[in-house]
């Protein structure tokens, strides 16, 4: 089975977010299942950089408004690519969808619509290759590979993945003539959006199939509260909607061999991860205490993840006999709650603006427990990594939050089988409360370990999911 998976973003060549992990580890778990799948990428500077043995496969003469060509090549770990190199659109460095000032870059629609135009063509062999099975696209920046194959009568398979909903490609309709589609296609049960054109919406109406990243969230974009206006259309297609858990690559995310952490550790034997935690508050500046639980933020700080919440609570965590860690960035008044505590607590809390992949590694081992009270959650990547390195995941009950972590209640506690905190209803309340759990549970070290312990050998790989795909590929296929 040939699969083209379709994205903006893929790790090690280029990432934003949690679908760069995705698109560069599920490509490898569906391979090492027999599928041969090849990823297609715009042809960022860093992309181009990245790739082994680049050779030239065809020279396009217009694409979006210049001279382009696919570019083939292969990551580091073997993953074969092909690369639209259209230095018109894509040369430029700095995140791929916004300027500086936080503005889209003006040149989304077109950049976007060029590459996922060029990548149905590729999927039904119009480049001399031979034509793919299945392409799977990627969140709004492909959403119109579905599009594009549909106005062509290709006979190609497509599958569209949400991973985040809040993003949906709005453009003024005024680009249709631009992007090569008729006006036929704008319209309530096409890309036709409150007036504006819909990239993610052209993905969700012409793709065979559309996936989220977690059963929950899958259920979730059905209603009119999670769907962000898309919660009737995605209800209409609820035959050919699934959610579909992420996993994360377990040799990039490996406690026993990470070198960006100081000691290694494993479910067979976790005593490291109490070196890392002393390593990790002396490279933060934090109080040396073995004893303090360390908790710990990786992430976007937005309204989104509940950071907000969190930034009122920091006092709480300090006064309660807590420190906190925190590596990330996103809304300046959420980065300015932080960086005020850290001011007010300089032994107790270190704050991080910016993004480190290393450090993040080295977070993950040596802090106790991470906070991701998001008000939604397509999936989650960050708990999965956490419980990987037994750090336990403290979270709101939403999406894959839900999916993948095992709440500490009574039930699941004499068990022995909880892995972290949820809980409902994003509210300071509820998150003052939760905080207080983490520490009761903190305190009886027993259970603790036996958390961390369960967090350690929790599986969160891709394998599982990998043959769910596997599977949705096939029976497309079928029909």
């Amino acid at each position: 089975m040939r699969i083209l998976m379709v994205a903006s973003e893929c790790f090690p060549l280029i990432k934003t977010g949690g679908l760069a992990d995705v698109v560069g580890a599920l490509p490898l778990a569906l391979e090492t299942q027999g599928a041969d799948v090849t990823v297609f990428l715009p042809g960022f500077p860093s992309v181009l950089s990245g790739l082994t043995g680049k050779k030239t496969i065809k020279k396009l003469t217009d694409v979006g408004g210049g001279k382009a060509k696919l570019m083939s090549g292969r990551t580091k770990v073997g993953l074969s690519v092909i690369a639209l190199d259209a230095p018109h659109l894509f040369k430029f460095e700095g995140n791929p969808y916004q300027l500086e000032s936080g503005v889209d870059r003006p040149d989304n629609a077109i950049k976007f619509a060029a590459f996922s135009r060029i990548a149905a063509d590729l999927a039904s062999g119009k480049f001399g290759l031979k034509a793919f099975d299945v392409v799977h696209a990627h969140d709004w920046q492909a959403g119109l590979v579905s599009v594009y194959l549909q106005a062509t009568n290709s006979e190609v398979k497509a599958v569209l993945t949400i991973h985040n909903l809040a993003f949906q490609g709005l453009f003024p309709k005024s680009i249709l003539t631009g992007i090569g589609l008729p006006d036929e296609v704008f319209h309530k049960d096409g890309l036709e959006y409150w007036d504006k054109v819909s990239f993610l919406k052209g993905g969700v109406v012409y793709s065979h199939h559309v996936t989220t990243v977690s059963p929950s969230y899958a259920l979730e974009i059905q209603s009119d509260q999670g769907g962000m206006g898309f919660g009737g259309i995605l209800k209409s297609r609820q035959k050919a909607l699934s959610g579909i858990l992420n996993g994360i690559d377990l040799e990039v995310w490996d406690p026993e061999t990470d070198p960006a952490i100081t000691a290694p550790f494993s479910a067979d034997a976790p005593e490291g991860k109490a070196k890392n935690k002393v390593a990790l508050q002396k490279k933060m500046g934090l109080r040396v205490s073995k004893d303090t639980p360390l908790f710990c933020v990786i992430s976007r700080l937005t309204t989104q993840k509940g950071l907000d919440l969190l930034g009122d609570l920091v006092d709480h965590i300090v006064l309660s006999g807590g420190q906190l860690a925190l590596l990330g960035s996103g809304d300046s008044a959420i980065e300015d709650k932080f960086r005020a505590a850290a001011e007010k607590h300089p032994t107790e809390v270190s704050v991080q603006i910016g993004y480190d992949e290393p450090l993040a590694h080295f977070i993950q081992a040596g802090s106790d427990a991470i906070f991701i009270p998001s008000r939604f959650e397509p999936c989650g990547l960050t708990q999965l990594c956490a419980m990987r390195y037994g750090t336990v995941p403290i979270a709101g009950r939403v999406g894959g939050l839900n999916d993948t972590i095992i709440d500490a209640s009574p039930a699941a506690l004499a068990k022995s089988a909880a892995t972290g905190l949820l809980f409902f209803d994003i509210t300071p309340h509820n998150l003052s409360a939760t905080i207080d759990r983490a520490f009761s549970l903190y305190k009886a070290p027993k259970i603790w370990s036996q958390m961390k312990q369960n967090c350690l050998s929790h599986p969160v790989g891709w394998e599982p999911s990998a043959k769910d795909y596997l599977n949705l590929y096939a029976g497309l296929l079928e029909v």
